[in-house]
């Protein structure tokens, strides 16, 4: 990338339809956070529970160049909108519209995240790209990540995400994706749809709105809504590109064995062998990776720029990061899954777990997965069967919800039950021995992460 300023005042006064109090002045970066902010940023003041315009005193006094605000505000100069957010998004439809960058859009109920970054390591092998950073998936997230790209960006990929309907649509709108990318659907969210996965689903559909003309969607074919997902894409004149186990996939899926650096793959892409290495353990990484390839080719990045990059690219934390951590006797294996739980993903990470090689037990902790309505105690107990299939010596557990999964183990691979995560750490670190290997996964908001870092501070987590 150039040295050039990502947008100058008299730039973001013109998409924004703002006026400008105070000198003129250029940016590097965009900032919603006093907290994260960098010297050389914009901040965006958004409205939320509080007025970001309280927080100017603190950007300014952070190094911020200025502030995109509603109202007035001291302490350096401010472009005044009628709107922040609404600013945001106009800034963000004009970095859309000077770039010549060719867009990924990458949803899905599991494994959204981490496949966009998987796109984002090979788009960046390939010339100057642009990516989000963390999971920046929402209303909020995607403008900033939209408005964040540079005008020299010639590929960047976005992760969109959802909790209701009509959530998808107005994103994709914004971003005009060339390749649009569905992981699967699940159980996510369902206690907002009446109509449970059929909604998620369509919701998830709701991607191919705003495809460009021309534009390429690559689905899965196993997953159960793939008709659905097909004839949405279709409706909208997309070219539809597809992996999963069925010969008829442009990349089918033929193996996926397990190795000492991750895994490797076997398959066959539009009919042609191929096999190539991943640094990846979890088996659900076999539809991923070619989820991964196919919009990377769909992006115009070389294969040979694909496969390097999947070959490197490591489990992200909170997403099945792998660390060594010191215990009194020896260590044990931490497998962190902490950042977010629903059906698909338990059982995934629970069948990464049962095929984790151990000199000792494995050990399951899970907390409350959230949004899934009035099925959700049926769900949680459901675990017991991937649990069993995994062959897991003993099952820890925290949250209301947890507890139609404690009351449906057997007594044997019961560990420790807590209503609260906080209140399970005491009990699990007493519990593991060396060479145990303990894998964490719940929702965010059931506190999973609180349980990796009781583990974590024992001898604090070294990277394995």
């Amino acid at each position: 990338m150039s040295d050039a300023p990502l947008w100058t005042s008299a730039e973001i006064t013109a998409a924004t339809g703002g006026q400008l109090h105070g000198a003129p002045f250029d940016i590097a970066d965009l900032s919603i956070d006093t907290r994260s902010l960098k010297a050389g940023d914009l901040f965006v003041a958004l409205s939320g529970a509080r007025d970001g315009a309280d927080f100017a005193p603190q950007a300014f006094t952070a190094g911020a160049a200025a502030t995109l605000t509603a109202r007035p505000v001291e302490g350096g100069p401010y472009i005044l909108v009628d709107d922040a957010l609404l600013a945001l998004n106009r800034l963000a439809a004009a970095a859309k519209d000077r770039s010549g960058a060719r867009r990924c859009a990458v949803t899905g109920s599991v494994g959204k995240t981490s496949v966009t970054q998987a796109i984002a390591a090979g788009l960046a092998r390939a010339g100057p790209s642009h990516a989000p950073v963390k999971s920046f998936n929402n209303h909020i997230g995607v403008p900033l990540t939209l408005a964040r790209m540079p005008a020299a960006t010639q590929r960047a990929v976005f992760e969109l995400g959802m909790n209701h309907a009509d959530e998808i649509r107005p994103l994709s709108e914004l971003v005009r994706p060339h390749v649009a990318v569905i992981t699967t659907v699940g159980p996510v969210h369902t206690e907002n749809f009446p109509d449970g996965e059929a909604g998620v689903a369509r919701a998830k559909g709701e991607i191919f709105d705003g495809l460009a003309p021309g534009g390429v969607a690559i689905l899965n074919a196993d997953d159960a809504w793939f008709d659905l997902l097909k004839t949405a894409a279709l409706t909208r004149g997309a070219e539809v590109k597809t992996f999963g186990a069925d010969v008829r996939c442009d990349a089918q899926l033929i193996s996926f064995t397990r190795t000492a650096a991750g895994a490797v793959i076997g398959a066959r892409l539009q009919g042609e062998p191929l096999e190539f290495p991943l640094a990846q353990t979890g088996a659900h990484w076999g539809p991923n990776s070619l989820a991964t390839l196919l919009a990377l080719l769909a992006m115009d990045v070389t294969q040979d720029q694909a496969l390097a990059a999947l070959a490197d690219f490591a489990p992200l934390g909170g997403r099945g990061a792998t660390q060594t951590v010191a215990i009194e006797g020896g260590e044990i294996v931490l497998i962190d899954e902490s950042y977010n739980a629903n059906p698909l993903s338990m059982a995934a990470a629970l069948n990464t777990l049962g095929a984790h090689p151990t000199r000792g037990r494995r050990l399951a902790v899970l907390t409350d997965m959230l949004e899934l309505g009035e099925d959700a105690p049926r769900l949680h107990a459901a675990l017991a069967a991937p649990i069993d299939a995994a062959e897991v010596d003993l099952v820890f557990c925290a949250g209301p919800l947890m507890a139609a999964l404690w009351d449906a183990l057997p007594t044997h691979r019961r560990g420790g039950y807590a209503p609260k995560a906080e209140s399970l750490a005491q009990v699990l670190m007493k519990a593991v021995r060396p060479d145990d290997v303990v894998m964490i996964k719940g929702s965010n908001g059931s506190k999973a992460s609180r349980l990796v870092a009781a583990l974590q501070s024992v001898a604090g987590g070294a990277p394995g």
